[in-house]
């Protein structure tokens, strides 16, 4: 488990990089394996996929009630739950 949190902060920092960089394809591979990491920690903490995937949902709903700076100004969050309820 040490390792998998040891792999999340190396993405975000391989996110940042990519970011400052402008390279898409670096930005988008360490946003999917920060993704897979996420759900991998989750499972080995005992947290099922399917709870992670509610509780976003949950967040989502929450933020946008909330009014969400995000939301307000982008739509981001209505567009991201769309997608996800598909």
């Amino acid at each position: 488990m040490e390792w998998l949190k040891t792999e999340i902060i190396e993405h975000v920092g391989v996110l940042f990089k990519g970011l400052y960089h402008g390279k898409e394809s670096l930005i988008i591979d360490s946003m999917a394996s920060l993704l897979i990491a996420i759900y991998v920690l989750a499972r080995r903490i005992g947290i099922p996929f399917h709870k992670l995937d509610q509780a976003m949902m949950d967040k989502l709903q929450e933020h946008k009630r909330e009014g969400h700076e995000i939301e307000k100004w982008y739509g981001d969050l209505s567009v991201l739950e769309q997608y996800i309820k598909k």
